[in-house]
C-alpha cells in the first residue's frame, strides 16, 4: 500500500535535485558572463594586448639593430714550415694536434733541421720519410692559436655599410648548437673577396662579398677549432 507513496516522494526528491543542479549551472553561467563583462576582465585584456605590443617592439628593435651574417667560419693564417734546401725527408717529429713552442725541430731533411719560428698548433704533417722534398714543400703546417678569428662573408647590400670595428658580436658554432659566444668586430676588409663573388638572379649582376673579421677571447673558448662553421649577429 505504501509503495506508490514512496515512489512519489522519490520522484519529487529527484525533481528537487534536478532543479538545484540547473540553478547552480545557471549561477555559474551568470558568473562567467559577469566576469567577461567586468572591469577586471577588461584590465586583463588590456594588459595582455600591451604585453604583446611591447614584445613586438622589442623584437623589431633587436631585429633592426643587428646584422646577420650566415656564411662564417673560424680561421687563422696557416704557417707553412719547409726545409731550407731540397733534400730527402728523414723524419717528422710532430703530429697533428701537437702544440709546440718556438724553435722546435719539427722535421729533419738531409741532415738539416726544419724549425718552427713561433709557438702554435700543428694542423698538418707530411709524414712520408724517404721522399724528396723541395724548399716549397710544406713539411709541417701550423697555426698561431692567438690569431684565431671568426671570418664572416657578407654581401655588400646586406648591411655592410653599418658594420664598423668595435661593434659587439654574438655568434653560434654549428658544432655546439645554440650555445652563444661573444666577440668584437676587429676589421672590415677594404676590398671585396674575389673568390666569393655571387650573381643576382634578377639581373645576373655581380654581388661582391666582403670579409668581416671578429676577435674573441681564445682562452675563454678553447673548444673552438680551426675551420668550424659559424653564424653571427653584429650589433649596430
Amino acid at each position: 500500500m505504501n509503495k506508490p507513496s514512496n515512489l512519489s516522494k522519490l520522484g519529487k526528491e529527484m525533481e528537487k535535485e534536478e532543479t538545484k543542479l540547473k540553478d547552480e549551472i545557471n549561477k555559474e553561467k551568470k558568473g562567467l558572463s559577469w566576469f567577461f563583462r567586468s572591469h577586471t576582465f577588461k584590465i586583463l585584456i588590456t594588459i595582455a594586448i600591451f604585453s604583446i605590443l611591447i614584445l613586438g617592439i622589442v623584437y623589431l628593435a633587436n631585429s633592426s639593430g643587428r646584422i646577420y651574417i650566415e656564411k662564417s667560419e673560424i680561421n687563422a693564417p696557416v704557417i707553412t714550415l719547409s726545409p731550407p734546401s731540397a733534400g730527402i725527408l728523414q723524419k717528422v717529429f710532430v703530429k697533428e694536434g701537437d702544440f709546440i713552442p718556438s724553435q722546435t725541430t719539427v722535421a729533419m731533411v738531409s741532415g738539416n733541421p726544419v724549425k718552427s719560428q713561433i709557438s702554435g698548433l700543428v694542423i698538418l704533417t707530411q709524414n712520408t720519410p724517404g721522399q724528396l722534398v723541395s724548399v716549397q714543400t710544406p713539411v709541417v703546417q701550423m697555426i698561431d692559436t692567438s690569431e684565431l678569428r671568426v671570418i664572416g662573408h657578407i654581401q655588400e647590400d646586406k648591411g655592410l655599410v653599418n658594420i664598423r670595428p668595435g661593434q659587439n658580436v654574438i655568434f653560434t658554432v654549428d658544432a655546439y648548437g645554440s650555445k652563444k659566444f661573444n666577440g668584437i668586430v676587429e676589421s672590415v676588409a677594404p676590398a671585396s673577396d674575389t673568390s666569393d663573388i655571387v650573381f643576382s638572379i634578377s639581373d645576373n649582376r655581380e654581388e661582391k662579398q666582403f670579409n668581416v673579421k671578429v676577435k674573441y677571447d681564445v682562452s675563454a673558448y678553447p673548444e673552438l677549432k680551426q675551420g668550424m662553421s659559424v653564424k653571427m649577429w653584429v650589433y649596430k
